[in-house]
């Protein structure tokens, strides 16, 4: 539906309040508010506390708190990362609606791959460059400053309920998230759920979400040695686990860099899905060296949001400024598989077990631990909930959106949906190709941000207007 002249204050709203997003934008981003094991828990808590000051700051929730949940782990009890909840009850016969981001980020890495610090907000054309700047804390500012504009152009006539999550520990697994969706179900109960976590077609055109890869990561151990040896000495003769943990992982693929793990499966496209990039879009998205070629076989939506991948995401060796001739141990390595719909992530899990058990090199010993499961997910776009939020992402950014798969992951909407399996769901973005989230130099181009803001704002307007009974 195109933009009415009642809404108008919305989109007067967006703009007159965009300058203080942004602001808050590069407040977040100042916070390094690491979940993972090792890093302080002082940013976290620091981040939560801003993220829950910036909801009260809308005016427009009766409650808002910073939470955690304990959990059970192989070691015993364990308490989650901060996150923030809020809610703005609905007015009688409306809908509720839940919105989701993350406020804790991906380590920032190494400081000499970036152009401006990682935890620095720094402007650079329209993009604002910074870890976590547009994965999630755009999102979370794309909630508080919709809320905003909602509020203040529609006032008392906001009638839609209004729950917000913002959780502290997805980049490290979401090993809390049931828990708490558990001991905080009223107050994040909902109709539908936005979940900003995804990404765009472009910088001018939007995307709904319509599947989701799984994910399955995982720490080997390969030892090999009882302490490191003079490889002068003994090398050629004594398997090192350097070599061992190379010809482990190589067996994970084959000659095409195809997956090469039995029991990994593929998943049908949707009928009606969408079509996916090119090679071309692909080669130009990923940013892959002149001459370096795309692996695996099948269409890049076959190969991106269908089919299984495997990857390495690090490595412990001695690096090569310290190296010295030397046999070594042990090598930990960090592996994450993504899983196609319609297998579950402990299915993958049991398999990719299967094969790593059935391919150790040379007698080595074989360590799997720190093991996350996420499940994948393909999402309704039939019902009332979506026919909205196209309609609001078409007004808002000026282009009609696209459905589109995802190869990463948000193993968690399997879980919203077992905890709330009367929501509808809704996985919009704030990211773009040129985005990089989790990698160097992540950036959010901020004429992404003001249209996510616009589309989220007048959806609220809109669903303010439907009525349930």
């Amino acid at each position: 539906m195109p933009v009415e002249p009642t809404e108008r204050p919305v989109l007067d709203a967006v703009e007159a309040g965009f300058p203080g997003a942004v602001g808050a934008l590069g407040r977040l981003v100042r916070i390094p508010s690491v979940a993972f094991p090792g890093f302080p828990e002082g940013p976290l808590v620091a981040s939560a506390e801003a993220v829950a000051e910036l909801l009260r700051g809308t005016g427009a929730f009766e409650l808002v708190e910073v939470r955690r949940a304990d959990y059970e782990t192989d070691a015993g009890t364990a308490t989650g990362s901060p996150a923030v909840v809020a809610r703005r009850p609905a007015a009688p016969g409306r809908p509720t609606v839940l919105l989701y981001a993350h406020h804790d980020v991906q380590p920032a890495g190494r400081d000499e791959l970036w152009r401006s610090p990682a935890f620095e907000p720094t402007l650079q054309g329209d993009r604002l460059f910074g870890r976590g700047a547009s994965d999630d804390k755009a999102g979370v500012i794309t909630h508080v400053a919709a809320v905003t504009a909602a509020l203040a152009a529609l006032g008392d006539d906001l009638g839609v309920g209004i729950a917000l999550f913002v959780e502290g520990e997805e980049e490290a697994g979401s090993r809390s998230f049931d828990a708490f969706l558990a001991e905080n179900h009223d107050v994040l109960d909902a109709d539908v759920i936005v979940v900003a976590d995804s990404d765009n077609v472009s910088t001018t055109v939007p995307a709904l979400t319509s599947s989701l890869r799984g994910n399955v990561t995982a720490t080997l151990e390969v030892a090999t040695l009882d302490h490191a040896s003079h490889s002068g000495m003994f090398g050629g003769a004594a398997p090192d686990a350097v070599l061992a943990t190379i010809r482990l992982l190589d067996s994970l693929w084959d000659a095409d860099g195809a997956v090469a793990v039995d029991g990994l499966r593929s998943a049908e496209p949707p009928a009606g899905g969408p079509a996916g990039p090119t090679e071309e879009q692909l080669i130009a998205d990923a940013a892959l060296l002149p001459g370096v070629r795309t692996i695996g076989r099948g269409s890049i939506a076959d190969r991106l949001w269908y089919g299984p991948s495997v990857t390495v995401t690090g490595i412990d060796v001695t690096d090569v400024v310290n190296a010295s001739n030397t046999l070594l141990p042990s090598v930990r390595a960090r592996i994450s598989c993504r899983v196609a719909p319609g297998q579950s992530a402990a299915e993958a899990f049991s398999a990719l077990e299967r094969h790593l058990r059935g391919h150790v090199a040379f007698g080595s010993r074989l360590t799997i631990a720190d093991v996350d499961l996420g499940d994948p997910f393909l999402v309704d776009q039939s019902g009332w909930a979506a026919e909205a939020a196209r309609g609001a992402l078409a007004d808002g950014w000026g282009a009609e959106p696209e459905l589109t798969g995802i190869g990463g992951s948000i193993p968690f909407v399997s879980t919203l949906t077992e905890r709330f399996p009367a929501a509808q769901i809704l996985i919009t973005g704030v990211e773009d190709p040129d985005t990089r989230a989790h990698s160097p130099n992540e950036s959010q181009d901020l004429g992404v941000l003001r249209k996510a803001i616009t589309a989220e704002a007048l959806l609220l307007a809109r669903l303010s207007q439907r009525r349930l009974d």
